[in-house]
């Protein structure tokens, strides 16, 4: 798969996304980096810690967020990605579920669109995201965590997803998909989005796997979001044995090593 310049080897490799929130409100970060310097400074750290995609996000997506308006997302990101981009060779992703913010990170540098709804909130970003030649992550998503069969619903749920994408003629190798854990989903259903991730391979697409901080984690272990770190990484090792192509994480250099461990006593 091809992101922005550089090339995954999806196959073989788990690569790491490092998240960069530019909210006040984030669940685990808000307000930590929503100044330009700031956020240079953590990308900077985070790509020499081995963050393989700066994932921006300019809106809280947690459970119970502020919405806001497009032009105050976009006032946000736009000017993170030209400096990020101008400064560090790193393919960039937004995280966003907005055409007119897709639109605007895309025009700015962006390399690839991380949807939260999968293309199915605004009918507008699969177009978006196609005419700028971009990769896209389709996460799965629901208003509401009901489901008749959770891990055939979620893979028929992502299928829809990913049909979007194609029928407005983005290519498969520019797609990857996501579970959602987080999102629309009890408890019980997020555990079993990790634990069996590989029910996702029948789409032949990569897959990325985001739990980093999350509730799930919280929920399992009773830590606030900032004590997560280890319970991010036991999701980290599932998702590694399970087939996943990239882990999207706050703690990138913990998350590095435990890459490079696993894969070491695989290989041998």
């Amino acid at each position: 798969m091809i992101i922005g310049n550089r090339k995954f080897d999806t196959e073989n490799h788990t690569y790491i996304m490092g998240i960069l929130n530019v909210t006040p409100d984030s669940f685990s970060d808000g307000g930590q980096f929503n100044s330009l310097d700031a956020a240079l400074v953590h990308t900077a750290e985070m790509i020499h810690q081995g963050a393989d995609i700066i994932d921006i996000g300019g809106e809280s997506t947690r459970p119970g967020h502020q919405k806001i308006s497009d032009s105050e997302e976009i006032d946000r990101i736009t000017p993170i990605i030209t400096a990020v981009k101008s400064r560090f060779d790193i393919p960039i992703s937004i995280d966003t579920y907005k055409g007119p913010v897709a639109e605007a990170a895309l025009q700015a540098g962006a390399d690839l669109v991380n949807d939260i709804w999968g293309f199915k909130a605004d009918p507008t970003i699969a177009k978006i995201t196609f005419a700028h030649g971009a990769a896209c992550c389709l996460m799965h998503n629901r208003h509401k965590a009901e489901y008749n069969d959770f891990l055939k619903d979620m893979v028929t749920d992502l299928l829809e997803s990913v049909t979007l994408a194609q029928a407005a003629g983005i290519p498969k190798t520019n797609i990857m998909v996501d579970p959602g854990v987080g999102f629309g989903k009890t408890q019980d259903q997020n555990l079993a989005a990790i634990n069996h991730l590989d029910a996702l391979k029948v789409l032949g697409l990569p897959i990325l796997l985001g739990t980093s901080r999350k509730s799930v984690i919280g929920n399992t272990l009773h830590l606030p979001s900032d004590e997560r770190v280890e319970g991010t990484l036991a999701t980290t090792v599932i998702g590694l044995l399970r087939g996943c192509a990239f882990v999207r994480v706050h703690d990138v250099l913990e998350n590095k090593r435990i890459i490079q461990m696993t894969q070491a006593i695989l290989a041998r």
